[in-house]
């Protein structure tokens, strides 16, 4: 609502705040509550603040004849905050701003007043949606020797506003870049400075996007062409339940500059580096390897060593074809590697740690997109990230920054190699903690190396298992400070996005989820080996059982 006649201070700041959670793309109400210096100033985008809940408005002082007016003061718990470009931030402290109104002809109005918006968390949900940008993994020398090639697309997720023009407002964010967070390993096939020509976007009829590009995009040869419109085709198609049929890239001048359809973009599809992952697996009672299809009946053991009853494992892991499989032994010392198939031989050792049991050896290992092997050794004495190119390479440490005195005790790389999901012990608690893997530019740098740490669940006080489930989402078990175990899901941002929470099966130890979110999990629960398919309840596969994995 406008502002009304004769409007006090602090209902004219509360008028204010509540207008700024409107619909309307320019703020247009909002900006009559502002004096007309104050509405050339304010920048309602420059910054987005979260609190737990809508701020508090208290008057501090009086007005009097030397700073005619009135400060008002804002405050709350602070939960986040989104940047000029969109990226969510968790930043858990105190909030206090001012906000100062003086006269302004016969009526009050707001004269200075901070940059940005302050919105309760539950405004904030309804106002801003979480979307996925996507750009190329910057793969380096992996990418040449990898199984999917480079064409990898990464999901950078952003919060924009749900109803002001939201296909327009995503392809502008995807052509202002990557996230600061991701940008060191990723790329954008759109040349620098490509900004939109077209005014408004929208899916047509058949749910084809026509874009008009400026001039900067001009003379890009096909290939690059195709790669920018297989980005935009998958950004749009997370803001649309039905599916984006084509993208037709425009130049200024209303060229065509290319096409690509639906079909075409499949051979981009962040998903299909994932592998077909419909069967599940765990380490049955007998310390053998067993699968799970997708209707979840009985078990059957794998074929190869890793199902014979001398295998004797402690974790697995099965790489995203489902032909070969890893095992750590069951005393955490020994790595395995064995394809699955009857009649081969599992090998000796390809990694050893010098000290085993549940506070040391091998972690479970982790396979990635591109078909490499992580693990990491626990040992006290020597803790260690470690790779495995294609499997059976030699183990190589990566250099982790940021551990400061930390210990690594569970990790999941990403398909797209592009990010590790690390729980961390450090201090007697453990968190979860979301990594970039980098690799060299020059030969002066390690070849390949964990940075950025950012924390993505700081409310939790201790995080129990982790596992990927989706582009950009994790499944996290965890407790916060006295309270009881929960499962949620969490962006990579941090921000809890747009899933539902999810009923607990009992105290939870691990947990594995696929990248395909139709699929169900799968945990080791107090009652055993568990599963929850969409849009179910929690079912108890065999009551003895560990270490369920999906293939990665």
């Amino acid at each position: 609502m406008r502002p009304g006649n004769d409007e006090q201070p602090r209902e004219l700041v509360l008028g204010f705040l509540e207008a700024t959670t409107s619909d309307e793309a320019r703020f247009e109400t909002a900006r009559e509550y502002l004096t007309k210096r104050a509405r050339d100033e304010w920048n309602p985008l420059a910054e987005t603040t979260v609190l737990a809940q809508a701020p508090k408005v208290r008057v501090e002082g009086g007005a009097n004849r030397d700073t005619p007016g009135y400060d008002i003061v804002l405050s709350g718990k602070q939960l986040a905050t989104v940047d000029a470009n969109h990226a969510y931030e968790p930043d858990e402290k105190p909030y206090e701003e001012r906000v100062h109104v003086a006269k302004s002809g016969s009526q009050w109005r707001i004269d200075s007043l901070p940059a940005g918006l302050v919105l309760g968390e539950s405004d904030f949900q309804r106002i801003y949606r979480s979307v996925n940008k996507y750009y190329f993994a910057e793969l380096g020398p992996d990418g040449d020797k990898s199984a999917v090639g480079k064409d990898v697309l990464v999901a950078d997720p952003v919060y924009l506003r749900r109803w002001v023009d939201p296909v327009t407002s995503t392809v502008r964010a995807l052509l202002g870049g990557p996230t600061n967070w991701l940008e060191p390993v990723v790329r954008t096939s759109f040349p620098s400075g490509t900004q939109l020509d077209s005014k408004h976007l929208r899916l047509d009829d058949s749910n084809e996007l026509r874009i008009g590009l400026s001039k900067d995009a001009a003379g890009v040869d096909q290939l690059r062409c195709h790669e920018m419109a297989a980005q935009v085709l998958f950004t749009v198609q997370d803001l649309s339940t039905s599916k984006v049929s084509k993208v037709v890239l425009e130049s200024a001048a209303g060229a065509e500059l290319c096409s690509l359809t639906r079909d075409q973009a499949e051979g981009y599809a962040p998903d299909r580096i994932n592998g077909k992952a419909d069967n599940q697996y765990f380490i049955d009672e007998e310390r053998r390897m067993v699968q799970l299809d997708d209707t979840g009946e009985e078990p059957e053991h794998v074929p190869g060593p890793f199902g014979e009853p001398t295998a004797e494992l402690g974790s697995i892991a099965v790489a995203r074809d489902e032909r070969t499989a890893a095992g750590v032994s069951q005393n955490g010392r020994d790595l395995y590697v064995a394809d699955l198939k009857p009649g081969v031989e599992r090998g000796g050792s390809r990694l050893h740690s010098a000290t085993g049991g549940r506070q040391g050896g091998l972690t479970v290992p982790s396979w990635d997109g591109l078909g490499d092997l992580w693990v990491a050794d626990r040992s006290p004495g020597k803790p260690r990230l470690l790779r495995l190119a294609s499997g059976v390479g030699e183990p190589e440490e990566v250099n982790v920054t940021g551990l400061d005195g930390g210990r690594i005790v569970s990790l999941r790389v990403a398909a797209d190699s592009t990010r590790i999901a690390l729980l961390i012990e450090r201090d007697g608690h453990t968190s979860l903690w979301l990594g970039r893997l980098e690799r060299a530019k020059t030969s002066a740098e390690p070849p390949l190396s964990v940075k950025g740490l950012r924390s993505l669940a700081p409310q939790l006080d201790e995080v129990d298992a982790v596992s990927w489930a989706g582009g950009s989402r994790l499944v996290v078990a965890g407790t916060e400070s006295g309270g009881v175990q929960e499962l949620r899901y969490m962006e990579t941002d941090g921000s809890p996005g747009n899933s539902p929470t999810l009923p607990g099966p009992g105290k939870v130890e691990q947990i594995a989820a696929s990248e395909d979110e139709n699929q169900p999990l799968i945990a080791k629960a107090s009652d055993g080996i568990v599963r929850l398919p969409p849009d179910a309840n929690w079912k108890t596969v065999v009551k003895k059982g560990t270490a369920p994995v999906y293939p990665g």
